[in-house]
C-alpha cells in the first residue's frame, strides 16, 4: 500500500446546492489536499487515469491508493449525464455493502438508491478502506458520529471510532 494518500479530486456538478452538500465543510480547507473540479451538465471535464469511486466498479482494493480517487458530487439521477463528459481512463470501484448513511435524504422528486451515501461519507470510506483515514474530512458533519458508529466494523476493522478495541 502507499505510505501517501492519493490524491483526491471532487467533481461537483455546479447545479447542485451547497446548502445541502455534505462536502460544504470541506471548502476553503486547503491543508485536506483536495482538488474540486466544477461542471456542467454536458461539459467536458478531463482527469486523467483515476479511480472512480461508483456503486457499478469492482471492490475498492489497496491497489487502488496508487491513483487518484475521483468522487462525483451530483444526484443519482444526474450522476450519468455527469460521467458522460468525464474524459480519462476511469477505473470504477464501489465501496463494499453494508455501509449505512447517517445522512438523512429527502426527494420529493426520485428515490435515492437504498445503499446510497453522502459523498462526504463515500470520501470517509473510500479513504479508511485504502488505509488513508484522516479524521479532518469528518470535522464539523454534523452526522459524523452516527457516520462512524453505524460503519465502524466495516470501515475501520471492528476497531471502536474512538480507537479502543
Amino acid at each position: 500500500m502507499s505510505e501517501e494518500r492519493p490524491r483526491v479530486l471532487l467533481l461537483r456538478l455546479n447545479k447542485e446546492s451547497w446548502r445541502k452538500c455534505s462536502l460544504a465543510g470541506l471548502r476553503g480547507r486547503p491543508e485536506l489536499g483536495l482538488e474540486w473540479l466544477h461542471c456542467a451538465l454536458g461539459q467536458e471535464v478531463e482527469v486523467g487515469e483515476v479511480t472512480l469511486l461508483h456503486p457499478e466498479g469492482t471492490p475498492l482494493g489497496p491497489e487502488d491508493a496508487a491513483r487518484p480517487l475521483l468522487l462525483v458530487d451530483s444526484s443519482w439521477r444526474d450522476l450519468p449525464r455527469v460521467l458522460r463528459g468525464v474524459r480519462g481512463v476511469l477505473h470504477r470501484r464501489r465501496l463494499p455493502a453494508g455501509l449505512q448513511t447517517a445522512y438523512p435524504r429527502r426527494s420529493s422528486l426520485f428515490q435515492d438508491p437504498g445503499s446510497g451515501l453522502a459523498t462526504l461519507e463515500a470520501l470517509d470510506a473510500a479513504l479508511c478502506l485504502l488505509g488513508h483515514r484522516d479524521d479532518r474530512i469528518l470535522e464539523g458533519y454534523r452526522w459524523a458520529e452516527e457516520w462512524r458508529r453505524r460503519n465502524h466494523a466495516l470501515l475501520l476493522g471492528g476497531k471502536d471510532p474512538e480507537g479502543g478495541p
